[in-house]
């Protein structure tokens, strides 16, 4: 072998080679990194974590705000007034979106809020600390506290409806039309009697805009009937009405919904004969109709020019 070979010889190892200290660098890289991408994850987790969870509560309060606000609230029973149907501490959701695509119905369980129209139906103690009134704040506006200006009764009478008590048997009328409440009126557990329709009799027509409303514990229920000498006669406004309460959810053993009863599905009833909040709409669609038709009709017309 020459020398010009062992020169290149020599060249060849040092271009390859790899200095020991390099090597022992790189293999305990290889080792973290064969440890995998996920340990060097799984370190980083707890710190990213707490840094993301405040954002996370605002985000989820602020979801909760918004469908609170517009879609479904969840409300809170105080009182006994619309036993057996809903009992005290019982918490419902309310649609807040059906009346925007419905009218107001017969047999609906409605909350509606009675500031400066119906005093208090419940007394709540004033929080004595400004801690105990975030609480309670918090608490009504996510439906889990009790709110004395917002009531939750069944609705009887839409606009136009004459509802009056009471007839021979003793039952509410509407429009003529005899209700056969036994469904849903309280019944006391004990004595397995039920509540008459009413003890009081009424006989109200129900103006624009206006609802007449009972609760199913009627001798219980401080509801319309005990509000007659109010300028609104008893009944309460339609633009009051928060929504539908359409479902119980706490606690769980008594998970059910609240449909519209049968007995306001019944034959017979007449049409409101005042138009509803809804019904504008409708008219003004059904008025546009025929003037958009005659419009076109006209246009298409030949010209006599």
């Amino acid at each position: 072998m020459t020398d010009e070979d062992d020169r290149r010889d020599v060249r060849s190892e040092a271009e390859g080679a790899v200095p020991e200290e390099e090597q022992t660098v790189t293999s305990a890289e290889e080792t973290a990194d064969d440890d995998g991408p996920g340990e060097g994850k799984r370190k980083k987790k707890p710190g990213s974590f707490w840094k993301e969870l405040p954002v996370l509560i605002v985000v989820a309060v602020v979801l909760a705000l918004v469908i609170k606000a517009f879609a479904v609230q969840a409300f809170y029973i105080p009182s006994g007034s619309m036993q057996n149907t809903l009992q005290i501490g019982d918490r419902v959701l309310v649609n807040k979106i059906v009346y925007h695509t419905r009218d107001i119905a017969r047999g609906d369980v409605v909350v509606f809020n009675g500031l400066d129209s119906w005093d208090p139906e419940t007394q709540v103690k004033e929080p004595g600390n400004p801690i105990s009134k975030a609480l309670h704040a918090v608490g009504s506006a996510f439906g889990v506290a009790p709110n004395e200006k917002d009531y939750i009764k069944r609705v009887i009478g839409v606009p136009g409806d004459h509802v009056t008590c009471c007839d021979a048997q003793g039952r509410v009328s509407v429009n003529g039309v005899p209700l056969d409440e036994k469904s849903y009126l309280f019944t006391d557990p004990i004595t397995h009697e039920q509540n008459k329709p009413s003890n009081e009799p009424f006989d109200v027509t129900v103006k624009p805009g206006q609802l007449w409303v009972m609760g199913d514990h009627r001798e219980l229920s401080y509801d319309s009937r005990s509000h007659r000498g109010d300028p609104g006669g008893g009944t309460i406004p339609t633009d009051r009405v928060i929504g539908r309460a359409f479902v119980i959810v706490w606690p769980l053993n008594r998970l059910d919904t609240l449909p519209i009863p049968g007995t306001f599905k019944q034959a017979g009833f007449k049409t409101a004969s005042l138009a509803a909040p809804a019904t504008p709409l409708v008219l003004g669609f059904a008025g546009a109709l025929p003037v958009t038709y005659l419009r076109r009709r006209h246009r298409s017309r030949p010209s006599s020019h």
